[in-house]
């Protein structure tokens, strides 16, 4: 959707919005100095008024100054979970003047050219340089579910991750962020897989292969699912929408899944699902998928599985 235009007020002044009417319930104070129509921000989501608050807060910044942080992952489009998003973030090329205000947090470190794009009007930090910054500055689940979605939309590459890595040594929070880029894998196909990684990570169990093709016996493949854990003989399967059977009216989708789910029994494997709800408290589904992996040791399975591809 397109978002609605900031006006200065300056600009609303000069085309005849009365003060008073700027202050009243028909305009939305955005950050000081500009405002939006109340109507045009009713249904907008976070990520959304975050971006109208980076259009805002640009306009009256420093033209040096560029985009950064989550606001950057917010510019890039890349999915931001569990991160605020009450302040835009700007990186200033110096080495003193950080500060945090009400609507802006300007952080002072060296840039180098490549390491700015233009989104529009914006100057903005490359989706690498924006990884590494919030792998330094974030906690562990929250950089890994944006730089996971950053390498499966093909927004940049390990290569330009080590890079990016190796430029900001010295710099506070790198182990952290060497950490974070270690474990990323872009074949994690939603922000809820990429907490899934993180608690299985999390509470010692093996690490599962992603998005694997399963094979019955004649080598014809039988399901692609999230999860497979070849060891515990177990597929684990992350439901996105928290979507439940119904037993008594089943959609075409849930009956499609129940017949997928027993075909990969067929062949030995144990079916753990999960949605996105069951991530706030990990213990309930990790729990179930220890004890099928228990389970899942006392039958023989047959048919062989396939990698995907990792990036």
């Amino acid at each position: 959707m397109d978002l609605p235009k900031t006006i200065s007020r300056q600009a609303a002044l000069q085309a005849g919005v009365a003060g008073r009417e700027l202050r009243g319930r028909s305009w939305h104070r955005i950050c000081r100095g500009h405002y939006v129509n109340t109507g045009d921000v009713g249904e907008l989501n976070a990520a959304q008024r975050h971006s109208v608050l980076i259009g805002a807060v640009a306009a009256g910044a420093s033209s040096a100054a560029v985009i950064s942080h989550v606001s950057a992952a917010v510019a890039h489009g890349l999915p931001v979970w569990f991160v605020p998003l009450t302040r835009v973030h700007l990186t200033r090329n110096r080495r003193t003047g950080a500060r945090i205000g009400p609507r802006v947090v300007v952080h002072a470190a060296s840039t180098e050219p490549d390491e700015i794009v233009r989104i529009g009007d914006l100057r903005v930090t490359t989706v690498a340089r924006t990884i590494i910054d919030l792998a330094r500055t974030v906690p562990f689940e929250q950089a890994v579910v944006i730089g996971d979605a950053a390498l499966r939309l093909g927004r940049t590459s390990r290569a330009e991750l080590a890079e990016q890595l190796m430029r900001s040594a010295g710099r506070p929070g790198c182990p952290a962020a060497r950490r974070v880029i270690e474990f990323l894998d872009g074949r994690a196909e939603s922000p809820g897989e990429s907490r899934s990684r993180v608690a299985l990570h999390t509470c010692g169990l093996p690490m599962p292969e992603l998005q694997p093709t399963i094979l019955d016996v004649r080598g014809t493949a039988v399901a692609r699912v999230d999860f497979l854990f070849p060891t515990l003989g177990v597929v684990g399967e992350f439901d996105e929408m928290g979507q439940r059977r119904n037993n008594i009216h089943p959609s075409a989708e849930s009956v499609a899944e129940k017949v997928r789910d027993d075909a990969l029994r067929a062949l030995g494997w144990i079916v753990v699902r999960w949605c996105w709800r069951d991530l706030d408290n990990s213990e309930p589904w990790l729990t179930r998928l220890t004890r099928a992996a228990d389970l899942a040791g006392r039958i023989r399975r047959t048919g062989s599985w396939l990698s995907a591809e990792s990036f």
